[in-house]
């Protein structure tokens, strides 16, 4: 498939699967506009894979996709079902989710998909974890407040999000930094 068709494949696909889960389909279409905006600051060839990584990253919330119960490897191992790999590894390692994966005892699992760190993995951060759980815009402390509300202390979200936070945090100000950089360039 061309890049360029990505995001709206991607869109198909996450609306197919996500449209009756309420406040998650609001989230991502909120993340996937907020990925939109962010695209700005990377490189032209990488946009179109945030973009569709946006749409797709909670797709393994959808139950016919959930098997092992962790939506980032779920949902990983649908896009890549779907012939797309590069997106199948943004969705797999999406918002610190290597913490999870320790937490939970599916490290192996994880290990099916090729790591990307950079701008590309920074952003989708960036656009997920600056978007509450129903589409609002927040900062990362209120959404890193809210997920461990929502989970009690013994919980493996918990537990990884409080270990990821310093990781999230520098990829959001990463993310921050290369927005400013790309205002400040003469067009």
């Amino acid at each position: 498939m061309d890049p360029a068709e990505l995001p709206t494949w991607a869109e198909q696909q996450a609306a197919a699967l996500l449209t009756g889960l309420g406040d998650r389909w609001s989230h991502v279409q909120a993340v996937a506009a907020q990925a939109r905006q962010v695209s700005a600051a990377l490189a032209p060839e990488d946009r179109p894979y945030l973009v569709a990584a946006a749409w797709l990253h909670d797709v393994g919330y959808a139950p016919p996709l959930n098997r092992l119960g962790f939506h980032p490897v779920d949902g990983a191992r649908y896009v890549r079902q779907q012939g797309q790999e590069r997106p199948a590894s943004l969705v797999a390692f999406h918002s610190g989710a290597r913490f999870e994966t320790e937490e939970r005892g599916l490290v192996h699992e994880l290990a099916e998909f090729t790591p990307e760190d950079g701008p590309l993995m920074d952003a989708l951060t960036y656009a997920d974890m600056t978007t509450g759980p129903a589409g609002q815009r927040v900062v990362l402390e209120e959404r890193i407040a809210e997920v461990l509300e929502r989970y009690p202390p013994d919980d493996p979200v918990h537990r990884a999000i409080s270990r990821s936070h310093p990781i999230l945090r520098e990829a959001v100000d990463r993310t921050r930094a290369r927005l400013a950089a790309a205002a400040n360039q003469p067009m």
